[in-house]
This record gives C-alpha cells, sequence and structure tokens, in this order.
C-alpha cells in the first residue's frame, strides 16, 4: 500500500458500496485524501455505470474511469452467507463504511447500520439516499433530475420566468451530495479521534439540491415571491452576468456601486451613473433587461479577449465562457493540477480531473486508476487473513470474482 502514503487521510479505510454518481463522489474525495477506499461491487456485473456506455475508452465506461479512480476494487456476492462474512471480516478492521441504497436495502442484506456498529462499535457509517432515512419520502428512490424539480432549482434556471423547466447541466445534487457526506464522514471522524465513537450520518439528494437555493430562499423568506429563472443573470446583484461582445459573450461582476462606476467608466458611459435606471443596485435589477441592452450596445464595440485583457489590468472580474475542452486547456487549469493523467491496464493513458482541494502538507494526488471488475479482491480479502485456498474457493463457489480483464464480467 505504498501508492496510499499520502494526504491527510493517509491511514484510514473506507468500504464503499455505492454505484452510480452520488456515493461514488464521496468516495472519490476521500480516496484523493489518501484514504484507502475499497469499492465493493455487486457480482452481476458490478456498478452499472461500468455500462454508461457511450463514451468509452478502448472499451471501458469513461463515466466510471472518472468516478473510481483512486479505489481498489472487490467484488463480493453480499446476499450470499459467504460474502455477508467476508464483507463483515472487512467491516470489524475499517474506519468508514459508505453506501448509497435505497433505506433499507443494507438492513435486508444484514450489514446495515446496528449490525455493523455491533461488530465495530467506531465505526463512521455514511449514507446517501433520495430523500434520506426520515420523513413522508424516506422510501422512495431518487434521481439528480427529480432533486432537482423537487428543490426549486428547474424553477429558476433558465432564460426567462415564462419558459419550460430547466435543469442545471451538471448533475448537482448528485455531485453536492457526495460532497456534503464526504464533509460529514470526516467531521465524525474528527469526533471519533476526540472519544473513540462512530456514529452514522447520513444525507439525501433533496437535501443537497436544497442546499443551492440559499440566495433564492432568502428572498423567498424574505418576499413571499419564489425567484423565476433570470438566463445568467444573479437574483441579487446586477450587473453580474454573461455580456455579448462583438465576437461572443464574456461573464462579467461589477457588483457594489463602487466597481459599477469603475466599469462604467472602463467602457466610456458614465452617463449610465446618473440613469435614474441603474442609480443604485435596486434600480438595476428592476430595469435588468435595459441595462442589459445598454450594456451590449458598449460591448458589442469589442472583441471578448480585448474587453479581458483590459478589464484584467483594473482588476473587473471578468472571465470567458468556455466550454468543456477549452477549460481543460485553459493554462491556469493545468497549473492547478485539475487535468491529470493515469496509466490504466486496458485503457492506457487516461485523462481526469484532479484533486480540487489543496494541502499544503500532506497534498491530495490521483495515484491509480478505475480498477478492473474483481481487481484487488485476492489482494485485500489476504490483507484480512484469508488464506490463498480459502479465496480460491470464495472464487470458484461464484462468492467473489478474483481479478478479470476487465471485459467478459463487467459485460454481463
Amino acid at each position: 500500500m505504498a501508492d496510499r502514503a499520502f494526504g491527510p487521510l493517509q491511514g484510514v479505510t473506507v468500504l464503499e458500496l455505492c454505484q452510480q454518481m452520488a456515493g461514488p463522489t464521496c468516495g472519490l474525495m476521500l480516496a484523493d485524501m489518501g484514504a484507502d477506499v475499497i469499492k465493493i461491487e455487486k457480482i452481476n456485473g458490478g456498478d452499472d455505470t461500468r455500462r454508461s456506455v457511450p463514451p468509452e475508452i478502448e472499451g471501458q465506461s469513461a463515466a466510471f474511469l472518472m468516478m473510481n479512480r483512486n479505489k481498489r476494487g472487490v467484488v463480493l456476492d453480499l446476499k450470499s452467507d459467504a460474502g455477508r462474512d467476508a464483507f463483515n471480516k472487512l467491516a470489524r478492521t475499517a474506519d468508514v463504511v459508505i453506501e448509497n441504497f435505497r433505506p433499507g436495502v443494507m438492513e435486508r442484506l444484514g450489514i446495515g447500520y446496528e449490525s455493523l456498529k455491533a461488530i465495530n462499535p467506531a465505526l463512521i457509517y455514511g449514507s446517501i439516499s433520495g430523500f434520506g432515512h426520515t420523513g413522508p419520502y424516506s422510501a422512495r428512490g431518487g434521481f439528480d433530475l427529480v432533486a432537482q424539480g423537487m428543490a426549486g432549482i428547474m424553477r429558476f434556471t433558465g432564460e426567462r420566468a415564462d419558459g419550460p423547466p430547466v435543469k442545471c447541466g451538471a448533475p448537482i445534487c448528485d455531485i453536492t451530495a457526495g460532497l456534503l457526506l464526504a464533509l460529514g464522514v470526516v467531521s465524525a471522524y474528527s469526533r471519533r479521534l476526540k472519544t473513540g465513537e462512530g456514529q452514522k450520518v447520513e444525507t439525501s439528494l433533496f437535501e443537497a439540491g436544497i442546499t443551492h437555493t440559499f440566495w433564492q430562499s432568502a428572498i423567498a423568506f424574505a418576499t413571499g415571491v419564489s425567484p423565476q429563472a433570470m438566463g445568467s443573470a444573479h437574483p441579487l446583484s446586477a450587473p453580474y452576468q454573461a455580456v455579448r461582445t462583438s465576437d461572443g459573450y464574456i461573464a462579467i461582476g461589477a457588483v457594489g456601486d463602487r466597481m459599477w462606476r469603475q466599469m462604467l467608466d472602463f467602457i466610456e458611459a458614465p452617463e449610465l451613473a446618473e440613469d435614474p435606471r441603474f442609480v443604485t443596485n435596486g434600480d438595476r435589477m428592476a430595469n435588468l433587461d435595459e441595462l442589459t441592452q445598454e450594456l451590449e450596445a458598449r460591448f458589442t464595440k469589442d472583441t471578448g479577449e480585448n474587453w479581458l485583457t483590459k478589464f484584467d489590468e483594473v482588476g473587473i472580474p471578468a472571465g470567458p465562457i468556455y466550454d468543456v475542452l477549452q477549460m481543460h486547456e485553459d493554462p491556469h487549469t493545468l497549473a492547478r493540477e485539475m487535468v491529470v493523467e493515469t496509466e490504466h491496464p486496458i485503457a492506457g493513458t487516461v485523462k481526469t480531473i484532479g484533486a480540487p482541494i489543496k494541502f499544503v502538507d500532506t497534498p491530495a494526488k490521483v495515484v491509480c486508476p478505475a480498477p478492473l471488475f474483481g481487481q484487488h479482491t485476492a489482494e485485500v480479502l489476504a490483507e484480512i487473513g484469508f488464506a490463498a485456498d480459502e479465496i480460491e474457493r470464495l472464487g470458484a463457489e461464484g462468492v467473489a470474482v478474483l481479478g478479470d480483464d476487465g471485459k467478459a464480467e463487467a459485460a454481463q
């Protein structure tokens, strides 16, 4: 395990029983920070994301490769007595278990929190579900799309208030739920270091969606009116939006009266500072369409690149509006090591997103690619005391998958 000698979570063992995106995001964050994340997949094909194709790289799901780098892979049949026994043996010495099943599934498998707590009282048990483990919707399954809709996000996303509901392009409820659970896990682990006690921590896609409504909820609480779609504009500040230039769009954030007046001087439109429609931020918000027209009449006189160069010189927050490939190629993206490469035994050199949290003394890293199906089963079982013949028997009986070329079983 020399390749795990990094990060602030070095020495922490995490058992991940997760698939798709929300749970694997939590595991990915913990793995990037140095935890030994052991991904335990179901016997009949593993994580469903292995079949999320296209796109694929040499037959490997690009989505699976992205979400599961830095993890070791184990395949066990948790519906069998022998598979459960093997899992429980892993759980006895693990620090953390994370799962994203519907509430009740882990209990039916015989490996719910209370069962695991009985064999490892110090265990941190993290769970993500659609709606949480309590409340009238707790038994429902959840998807990012549903959570965005129920959290109100699809009503304030889009170009105009009278347009159709629009979801955020990124699966923000899935990803945010994973980030929230990672925060919950390390917080619970911090408490355990002080008290020796483990605990259960859980969150949901629904609550993850609600956390994205801080501004909109503040407005709704204060006014009794639900904010509606405003395109790229901000619900509380103007100008804070995309504006059209002579060759495309840029994003500007001239918020506050001082920066607003500074921008007007810079674009040679000082008269707008005294225009009664735009004197205060409240005036600008009330007349946002007219403000946008006035600004774009000036910004379309030059290119986006020239405007951004000038804005950078005077410190007005502004930036280009990239597509994803342009973002990958930006020199600052590369300087912050947010695009890194791993060497996969089948897919070859695979690019992935880097670790977003920077530690000065214990840096996070991406050290290995996503595991092949069952790649580390024998290795992990041997580490917890299984003899070679016992491991071979589990494989022969179909309780475990002991390594694979990454093709046959994963394609089932």
